[in-house]
C-alpha cells in the first residue's frame, strides 16, 4: 500500500496504510502491552468469568489482548484484523490462535451468537462515532454473553497524544461519548478505570 494512502480522505485506507507500515515496529513492544493487558485480565475477573469462555478479539493487532485471554483461562481465542501486516505478525507472535483477515464493520464470516465475549482493545477510538454503532452493533451480533472493550479513559499520556494525532484518530471524543454510545446499544454497561488513561468498559448482551 503506497504512502499515497496516508493523505486519502478515506479513513479506512489512511488506517491500513498506518498499520501494515508499523506492524513490524509494533510487534517490539507487545511484550510490555501483554504486562499491561494480564494485569487488566486480572481486573476484569472480579467482574466476570473468563475461564472456558469462547472469545473473539475484534482490531486484535499483534495478538496480545487475544493472547491475555488465554493465559487468563479462555477456552478458545480467535482474533480479527483488518491489517494485513497486523494478522501476519499475529500469527507468527500467537500460533495457538487462529487470527483472521476481516472488517470489524462487517463480521459476514461469523455467525450470530458464536462467541461468549467479543472484546477490543485500543481499536474504537481509532473511528468516528457512527463508524463505532456499525462495529458495536456487528460485535453484539456475534456475542452472546459480554461486549468489552479495553481503551482510553481519563488523561492520556502526551506521547500517546501526539500518536493520536498521526492517525487522525477520534480518541478525544470516544473518551467523552462511549459510555452513552454503549447505552444505545446495551441495558447494562459499566465503566472501570485502570492504568496509564485507560478503561474497561463491560456490556452485557
Amino acid at each position: 500500500m503506497s504512502i499515497i494512502h496516508y493523505f486519502s480522505k478515506d479513513a479506512n485506507k489512511r488506517a491500513k496504510f498506518i498499520f501494515n507500515l508499523i506492524a513490524p515496529i509494533y510487534s517490539h513492544v507487545d511484550k510490555s502491552l501483554s504486562d499491561n493487558y494480564r494485569d487488566v485480565i486480572e481486573l476484569l475477573k472480579d467482574e466476570i468469568s473468563i475461564v472456558g469462555k469462547t472469545v473473539l478479539d475484534v482490531g486484535s493487532g499483534t495478538g496480545a489482548w487475544s493472547y491475555a485471554y488465554l493465559q487468563g483461562g479462555a477456552k478458545k481465542v480467535e482474533g480479527v484484523d483488518f491489517s494485513s501486516g497486523m494478522v501476519e505478525v499475529s500469527r507468527k507472535r500467537h500460533p495457538e490462535i487462529k487470527f483472521s483477515y476481516g472488517d470489524s464493520e462487517n463480521l459476514k464470516d461469523i455467525n450470530d451468537d458464536s462467541f461468549d465475549i467479543v472484546t477490543a482493545a485500543y481499536m474504537l477510538h481509532g473511528v468516528t462515532g457512527d463508524r463505532r454503532q456499525k462495529i458495536l452493533s456487528e460485535m453484539k451480533r456475534v456475542s452472546k454473553g459480554y461486549i468489552i472493550i479495553h481503551d482510553f479513559s481519563g488523561r492520556t499520556p502526551i506521547f500517546v497524544r501526539f500518536l493520536e494525532f498521526m492517525e487522525r484518530s477520534d480518541y478525544k471524543n470516544f473518551k467523552k461519548n462511549f459510555c452513552e454510545e454503549l447505552k444505545q446499544n446495551f441495558a447494562e454497561v459499566k465503566k472501570i478505570d485502570t492504568k496509564y488513561g485507560s478503561g474497561i468498559y463491560l456490556a452485557k448482551v
